[in-house]
This record gives C-alpha cells, sequence and structure tokens, in this order.
C-alpha cells in the first residue's frame, strides 16, 4: 500500500508499514524477534548503519570491550555458549549480534542505510508520516530504538576545526590513521578513553591524556574461559543459566548502595582506592587521578591497563583546562603548548539532548527536543512519552544502568511494547496515548526515589543530569521490580480512541521490505 504524504510541497509515494521500528542495536533487532515470535510479518526496521549491532557495531576503536560479564551480556532467549571469555570485546559482541539476527531470520524486515530524518504526527489520519533518507513511510506505531550512545558529542573547543592534522571521536574511529610514532592526544577520561588509552600507548611516540574528571576505576576480573567451562556451558543443561543468574544476583547488591544507602558503596571504593595506591606509585600523579566525589555518582569503570598506561615513559595526564587547538598543537590554560600529530575526541555521546529528539514533532506540533527543553526528559516506563500518540521507546527515559547488563532492562521494554501492540490490536484502537497526569505522577515519584541516591548526593556532575538538574537518565532502583512493572501492558494509564468500526486495524497490515 502506498500514499501520499506533502514534505514542504514535495509529493512523495509513501510506503505504509503497521510498525516501523527506528534502529537495529540490541532493544531494536530484540522487538523485531519478538514481533517475528508473534507470527507478525507487518513491521519494518530502518538501520541508519550498515548492519545491526548499534553502538558495537559502532565502536571499533582499540581496546573496544563490555565492562558488562559476557553471561549476562546477551539475551536470555539466545544464550551464547561460544563465549571466549568472562568479559568480552567488541568483535565478539557484535559477532553475537549478527548471528542473532541470522538465527531468527530478521535481516529481510531490516532496511539498512536508511536514517530518519524527520516524522510527524497526522492526527486526521491517525498515523506517523516519516521522512527518511531512502524515501517516505507512514507506520499505524512508531517504535524508537535509537540508543543513548550514539550520537557523538564534539567538545565546543575553540580552534578545534583548524587542527590539520587526523582528527576522530571514538566511536567514529579511524582504522585508516597509522598512530605508529605519531604524537597523540586523548580528550577525555571516561568508559571509552580508559580503553584506548592503553591500547595506543605502546604504539605511539608521546600521548597526552587530557582529564577534566579523575573516574573511579574497580578490578577487571577477566579472564578467558577454560576448555571445560565451555563445553559445560554448551552440553551441560543449567550450567550457562545458573552462572547468568549468579553475575545477576551478585551485580543487583550493588543497588543498595547506588540508590538506597550510598555509604554502603564505601566498600566498592575502598576497593578502588586500595587499586589506585598498588597500580599508582608516583605521589603526584596518584593526587591526580584520585577522584573528588563517591564513588557510583558517575560512572564506575573497570580496568587493570588504564593506571600503568598513565605511568609510561611516553605518557602524560594534563589536568589543566584546554585553551584552544591550534593546528597542530593543543594549548591550555596555563599557556602551555604541545604539539600533536593526531587527536582522539573520547568525549562521550548527547545522551540527554540528543540531535533524534530534533526531528519527531508529536500532536501539537512539538518536536521531542522541545518538549524536553521545556519539562526535562520525562516519560513513562521508559517507554512512552504524552503528546506522542501510538509512539514507543526502547531505551527511553530513566531505563539506563550504572551497575549492570541493560539487556535486561530492554528485554523488560520488550515485553511490555509488544504487549501494547497487542492490546491496540486486540481492542481495535486508533490511537494509544500516555495520560500526561500519569506521566507527571511516574516521574514525581521517581524523582523521589531519586533523591538520597549516590547519583544525587555524590557530589559530582554527570550525563546522567539533564539541563535542569533532575536525573533523567537512571532507574534508581532494583531491575527486577522494573521488570515486574512492566511486565503487562497498562492500557489504563493511557488515553485511547477506537476505529469508527471497533475492529482491529488488520486490514492494514502491509509490508515495506525494501
Amino acid at each position: 500500500m502506498s500514499r501520499k504524504v506533502t514534505d514542504k510541497g514535495v509529493d512523495r509515494t509513501a510506503r505504509h508499514v503497521h510498525v516501523l521500528i527506528v534502529g537495529s542495536g540490541f532493544s531494536g533487532l530484540g522487538l523485531a524477534i519478538r514481533l517475528s515470535q508473534q507470527g507478525r510479518d507487518d513491521y519494518l526496521v530502518i538501520e541508519r548503519g550498515s548492519d545491526v549491532g548499534g553502538t558495537w557495531r559502532d565502536n571499533t576503536y582499540p581496546g573496544a570491550a563490555c565492562d558488562v560479564p559476557s553471561q549476562l551480556y546477551s539475551y536470555s532467549f539466545a544464550l551464547n555458549p561460544e563465549w571466549s571469555r568472562s568479559f568480552s570485546k567488541q568483535p565478539e559482541i557484535q559477532r553475537y549480534i549478527r548471528s542473532v539476527a541470522d538465527r531468527y531470520g530478521v535481516r529481510d524486515k531490516h532496511l539498512f542505510d536508511c536514517d530518519m530524518t524527520g516524522a510527524r504526527w497526522n492526527d486526521a489520519d491517525a498515523r506517523w508520516e516519516v521522512q527518511t533518507s531512502k524515501g517516505a513511510f507512514t507506520a499505524d506505531i512508531l517504535v524508537s530504538a535509537v540508543g543513548a550512545l550514539c550520537e557523538p558529542n564534539l567538545p565546543d573547543i575553540k580552534g578545534i576545526n583548524d587542527f590539520q592534522g587526523k582528527i576522530f571521536h571514538s566511536a567514529r574511529w579511524d582504522h585508516d590513521a597509522d598512530l605508529t610514532g605519531k604524537r597523540v592526544a586523548v580528550i577525555g577520561t571516561g568508559a571509552s578513553a580508559i580503553q584506548i588509552v592503553p591500547a595506543i600507548a605502546r604504539q605511539v611516540a608521546h600521548l597526552d591524556v587530557y582529564q577534566r574528571t579523575a573516574p573511579w576505576l574497580l578490578p577487571r576480573i577477566d579472564r578467558p574461559y577454560t576448555l571445560p567451562e565451555r563445553l559445560a556451558f554448551k552440553h551441560v543443561p543449567g550450567v550457562q543459566k545458573l552462572s547468568r543468574a549468579a553475575i545477576y544476583a551478585a551485580r543487583e547488591t550493588q543497588v543498595v548502595g547506588l540508590a538506597k544507602f550510598p555509604p554502603a558503596m564505601r566498600v566498592l571504593e575502598g576497593i578502588a582506592r586500595a587499586k589506585l595506591a598498588y597500580e599508582v606509585r608516583d605521589p603526584e600523579l596518584r593526587r591526580k587521578v584520585t577522584p573528588n566525589f563517591r564513588i557510583g555518582c558517575k560512572r564506575m569503570l573497570i580496568s587493570n591497563e588504564y593506571y600503568p598506561a598513565l605511568g609510561r615513559d611516553n605518557v602524560d595526564l594534563v589536568t589543566d583546562g584546554i585553551e584552544e587547538i591550534r593546528a597542530g598543537s593543543i594549548v591550555t590554560t596555563d599557556g602551555t603548548e604541545r604539539e600533536i600529530d593526531a587527536l582522539v575526541v573520547a568525549t562521550g555521546f548527547h545522551v540527554t539532548d540528543s540531535p533524534a529528539y530534533e526531528v519527531v514533532a508529536g500532536r501539537d506540533g512539538r518536536t521531542l527536543a522541545e518538549v524536553f527543553d521545556t519539562s526535562g526528559q520525562q516519560g513513562y516506563k521508559g517507554a512512552a512519552i504524552a503528546n506522542f500518540p501510538n509512539m514507543f521507546f526502547l531505551l527511553g527515559p530513566n531505563v539506563g544502568l550504572g551497575h549492570t547488563s541493560m539487556v535486561y532492562m530492554i528485554e523488560s521494554q520488550i515485553a511490555y511494547v509488544a504487549d501494547a501492540i497487542a492490546t491496540v490490536e486486540r481492542l481495535g484502537l486508533r490511537t494509544v496515548e500516555v495520560r500526561k497526569d500519569v506521566q507527571d505522577k511516574f516521574n514525581r515519584e521517581l524523582q523521589g526515589k531519586l533523591v538520597g541516591s549516590v547519583w544525587n548526593t555524590g557530589g559530582c556532575a554527570s550525563w546522567y543530569l539533564d539541563k535542569h538538574g533532575n536525573n533523567t537518565t537512571l532507574w534508581p532502583d532494583f531491575t527486577f521490580r522494573f521488570r515486574k512493572l512492566l511486565e503487562k501492558f497498562d492500557v489504563s494509564a493511557y488515553d485511547t480512541s477506537r476505529n469508527a468500526d471497533g475492529a482491529a486495524r488488520s486490514d492494514l497490515k502491509v509490508v515495506a521490505t525494501s
């Protein structure tokens, strides 16, 4: 089925699909698999990249690896007995994601290299009109599976565009750039940087690491799996599930200190301080890398190689602010100029201010960005936002975690959204939109839980907070409570309207696959 959509006076033939999913990382791919398992063929996934994988497809920098144990970093319905080690590296995770897409046969439900450039709600037709780099679509239901770590955040530094050497963001690594024997600078000391620095320190002639805030580091208890372990995971029923459950339970204990009783974080902080004292013997360097906030306030990082890399003769940690970047150097606020040949920008991502929010306009014409700018990044169960009918979110507001696997949260949301789609059809609903009063109540309670958390009392500023000062990124409770909360779609929390005949919209299930 096709219909005409007018976009700035230009008529285009729009392809219609019942459910349009935007993004194919863990969340979008997982929902596609769930819908296929339910016997549906009335959906399409559009993905701006050339393959599934999301952040694990894009982040190919040296040393890229996961900071969640391998056994917990997979779909519960597609456990991977082939993990080679306790903490997997990027290539292995990406191979796993691709293998799952192939195993469940959903690649033909994807349109790759397709970037969503605009989406607006058409109230008269009760449909979404979506513009993409590969043409226009209309959809009865729009699902955003755009992850939080997908839009690189480039620092606003004077002269950065004047730099004449190689420059690239950690998430857009230039593999054609040979850093061997070069003078390199890395801006940032977050999760990506602490993996990149050790990976390139031996290769480069000199490395300057620019630190704004020192992170807390914990030991990385990583090792290859033995052959007996791998055979047991593969052939002994229940062994892998038991291992996964034990890791999940151990990780969940951190919620007590993070969200309930921050003084309990002193145990982890003691471990981190002992690690720092053992691995950093130089008193001045130790002073520079000692954080000034409670552990957990910012993302806790794991590495056994970062501190030793900073202690190398060819590595300098720079804590003075950057004044400007010149054609071949960086000048800090104390007037020191350091010459470099290449610049790696490891400054994270747009999380609470993603550019993706600027292209989706809801019922009243305001974009997500405009709504968030006014009231902050608020949603309902991380899955719906008032003013955006027939739209659901995977990895929406306050779904993030600081202690365990996001795949657990993703699967919880997939169950909720899949049940929402089934409910819409079963009840013959034309529109479904979360009630503003319900959303407001949910957020008041959620922010109330965050008041005494380490994220609000730990003495730091982080990307967890939006410009209003609210933590709109993290879930402030046990993850099993989140799963219980999203067990079933609660249609009573939504304003709904019915089709004229009260029937399900099965006649509108038209598939677009190219």
